[in-house]
C-alpha cells in the first residue's frame, strides 16, 4: 500500500508524518510526503523538524521537498493532508470521484472530529511548537497505523 503525507510546504509538517508512519508500518508500506507549493522543492526538511523527530528516534534528515504532483493521485492509496487549505487543494487536483475517495484529512482519518481536523503548522513557531505537532501526528499515526494493519 502507498501512503502520501501532503502538508503546504513539504519542510515541516509532511515529513514529520512520513517519518513517524514509515517508524511504525512495515516496509510493504510504501510512504511518502508533498508538497502544495513548491516554494521549498528540493530542500531538506526544516532544521527544528529534523531535530524534534531525532529527539525521538526518527531520522527525516535525507527526506527532500517535492510538490505534490496529478500522478500522485494516480499512484498512491491513501492521501493523508494536514489540514483543510492542502485537502481543498488536493481534491481540486482529483480527476474522478475514485481519486477523491483516496483524499482525507490525517486528524480525520485517526478519528478527530470537528474543529480538531488540523494539524497545526509549526513553520513560524519554535522547537515546542515542532514538538506538540510531533505529539498531534504520533498519536494519530498509532491510530491510522493500526487501522492499515488491520485491513
Amino acid at each position: 500500500m502507498k501512503l502520501l503525507m501532503v502538508c503546504l510546504g513539504n519542510i515541516c509538517r509532511s515529513p514529520l508524518a512520513e517519518g513517524i508512519m514509515k517508524s511504525k508500518l512495515p516496509e510493504i508500506f510504501h510512504i511518502d510526503s508533498a508538497g502544495t507549493i513548491s516554494q521549498h522543492e528540493g530542500e531538506h526538511p526544516d532544521k527544528r523538524g529534523i531535530a524534534t523527530a531525532k529527539n525521538h528516534g526518527i531520522d527525516i534528515s535525507k527526506q527532500r521537498s517535492r510538490p505534490i504532483t496529478k500522478q500522485d493521485l494516480e499512484d498512491f492509496d491513501k492521501i493523508y493532508c494536514m489540514d483543510l487549505s492542502v485537502y481543498e487543494d488536493v481534491i481540486s487536483m482529483a480527476k474522478d470521484e475514485e481519486q477523491r475517495k483516496k483524499i482525507s484529512l490525517f486528524l480525520e482519518e485517526a478519528g478527530e472530529t470537528g474543529n480538531n481536523t488540523d494539524v497545526f503548522d509549526p513553520y513560524w513557531s519554535d522547537m515546542d511548537g515542532f514538538e506538540k505537532v510531533y505529539q498531534v501526528l504520533e498519536k494519530a499515526s498509532s491510530v491510522i497505523a493500526k487501522k492499515l494493519q488491520a485491513q
